[in-house]
């Protein structure tokens, strides 16, 4: 316990008889899928009995889902050691094994085209009206479809295109080695360890690591810039070949999103900043700094409370706080921490940040962290458990029901981090709520202020990406002038590579991987202000909302609540909990 995660609940390891079973019928299975479309869906006067069809293919692709547990283990084994040789030529084999069922979902997808009727067809079967967002969401996206070779051309040569790029951005920077000196003693480290330095209670260690950082990128920013022009040139082909607007207009698509609810919530972002340069100022000051903050001390503890926590002391703070608002909930996530679901600790070639992968087939989820025992981190542990909890809501649901859109996906994470956060200050000291206040604001201007910085970052490389490939320096003046435009006078300086840091950027299909924090936040947010007038009552309610995430657009999913999400209104109200909460801190 406390070490590193359990995946035997997917297979034991390569040699397991299990593993070797399913990875043998793959091949086998997506054949017979495709074998299917072919028969059914490949003419274009072929729609007698559309409603068995649709039933046998809704089934066929149910059961194909099981198959992606062969890809979990790999990627979740090459996310701790990026280096396993093994996990890496599997992992290959498995993607290319995968495009092979391209032509099954074109053909699917162009047969829904061709049925005027759709909505009847769905409504004249139980199982196709189970799945009905599915249906009619396919046949949307068949629209911006391509012939079915040309699918298959694009998803054969995405392995060597993005998905390669993506494969070698983990490799080099997970890989990466630090050397920095502390008070004379040289040492090497991992980039992770270094970055978790920022939140040292020593300014030294903070101001050096950060310079360390910097120094040890100009190792790989070539070849990493090369990794992001190629993902980005690739996303910008794909978008114009698929009659998009743009790479935004078809992340939006994908987001379940519509462009008047982004322009709200930007416009919201926006309207904050001028709170959250107050807090970095106001933190500045604190930290002995005339003027903004510099960017080393973004993470700096405040006040001479120690807050640091063990492993156990961390699991047993999150699961007294979470059963607090539900037994559900704080039951969930302890059978998680006992079942060994959490990979804790930095390392040589383990993967940076944190993140929780959803399991679906097997109803768990695993969660990665690089713990170094700050309060920040136990927030961080809260963040991933709501992930963890929002998989488990849906986990009754069939695979084609339970794939959520990015933007909601950081909806429950946002909830369970205000809940540990609130939770704490209850019984805390006025040094404590200090460090606890100050530790949510770091966490929340995070994720509207660098956020917004890297929105703007990405959109002015998407456009100049469409002149040609973007040189090193050109990506470090993008991005120190996009947090220049997002922190204003709240820092005095700034951190020229964080382009190359954040793995958000190489998420293949993944672009724009941005604003969806913004949204789940300050839709979190609303919900918790829910939570506090409906008392516990809400938990069954905040549960029910959660599974069914994954058959709704964002526009219906506020509906469900009673909320418009293309009115400024519902943004402002969630804004001004945060305004709020920055009032809080600079009063103490």
């Amino acid at each position: 316990m406390y070490n590193t995660w359990n995946l035997d609940v997917l297979y034991t390891d390569f040699e397991s008889e299990k593993f070797k079973k399913d990875y043998a019928n793959l091949p086998k299975e997506i054949e017979k899928i495709v074998k299917y479309a072919k028969e059914n869906f490949d003419t274009t006067e072929n729609v007698k009995n559309p409603k068995e069809t649709l039933e046998n293919f809704v089934k066929m692709s149910i059961e194909l889902s099981r198959f992606d547990n062969i890809s979990w283990y790999t990627g979740l084994i090459l996310e701790t050691d990026a280096e396993n040789s093994q996990a890496l030529k599997i992992d290959n084999t498995t993607d290319e094994i995968f495009t092979e069922i391209t032509p099954a979902y074109t053909m699917f997808k162009a047969y829904l085209l061709k049925l005027p009727d759709l909505k009847e067809i769905i409504n004249s079967s139980q199982i196709l009206k189970e799945h009905g967002f599915y249906l009619l969401e396919a046949k949307e996206e068949a629209k911006h479809m391509l012939s079915t070779e040309e699918e298959m051309v694009l998803a054969k040569l995405e392995l060597t295109g993005s998905n390669a790029w993506e494969t070698f951005y983990t490799e080099i920077t997970s890989t990466l080695e630090v050397p920095i000196d502390i008070n004379g003693k040289r040492d090497t480290l991992t980039l992770s360890q270094v970055r978790n330095m920022s939140e040292e209670k020593d300014p030294y260690i903070r101001k050096t690591a950060y310079f360390a950082e910097l120094a040890a990128y100009t190792k790989i920013e070539k070849p990493v810039a090369t990794c992001l022009n190629s993902i980005k040139g690739e996303a910008i082909t794909v978008a114009k070949m698929r009659g998009y607007d743009s790479v935004l207009d078809m992340t939006l698509k994908t987001s379940r999103m519509d462009s008047q609810t982004l322009g709200v919530l930007i416009s919201t972002m926006k309207d904050a900043l001028p709170t959250f340069r107050k807090y970095y100022k106001h933190k500045a000051k604190l930290l002995g700094h005339d003027g903004g903050l510099p960017f080393w001390d973004l993470s700096a503890p405040i006040g001479n409370v120690n807050m640091t926590f063990s492993k156990k002391e961390a699991v047993d703070y999150v699961v007294e706080n979470f059963n607090n608002f539900s037994e559900d909930l704080g039951s969930f996530t302890k059978n998680a921490f006992e079942k060994d679901w959490v990979d804790w600790d930095p390392r040589k070639g383990k993967t940076g940040g944190a993140f929780c992968a959803g399991l679906h087939n097997v109803k768990e989820s695993r969660i990665l962290m690089n713990f170094s025992g700050s309060f920040g981190d136990v927030l961080t542990l809260a963040h991933e458990f709501g992930h963890a909890y929002h998989d488990d809501a849906l986990k009754d649901e069939t695979s084609l029901n339970s794939d959520y859109s990015m933007p909601i996906a950081e909806v429950a994470s946002t909830f369970c981090e205000d809940l540990v956060c609130n939770a704490a200050l209850k019984n805390a000291t006025k040094d404590e709520a200090r460090v606890i206040m100050e530790n949510n604001l770091q966490s929340m201007g995070a994720v509207i202020v660098d956020i917004y910085s890297r929105y703007l970052f990405e959109t002015e490389v998407f456009k100049r990406r469409e002149q040609g490939s973007l040189s090193v320096s050109e990506l470090k003046e993008i991005m120190v002038e996009s947090q220049k435009s997002a922190y204003g006078e709240g820092l005095s300086t700034y951190h020229p590579y964080m382009w190359l840091c954040k793995s958000h950027y190489y998420s293949v299909n993944y672009n724009f991987y941005n604003f969806p924090y913004a949204y789940g936040m300050l839709f979190a947010k609303g919900l918790y202000s829910m939570y506090l007038q409906e008392g516990a009552s809400f938990a069954k309610k905040y549960k029910d909302l959660l599974s069914v995430t994954g058959k709704n657009n964002l526009w219906d999913v506020g509906q469900i609540i009673g909320v418009d999400i293309r009115k400024k209104d519902f943004w402002q109200g969630a804004l001004k909990e945060v305004e709020k909460e920055v009032d809080a801190f600079l009063s103490i």
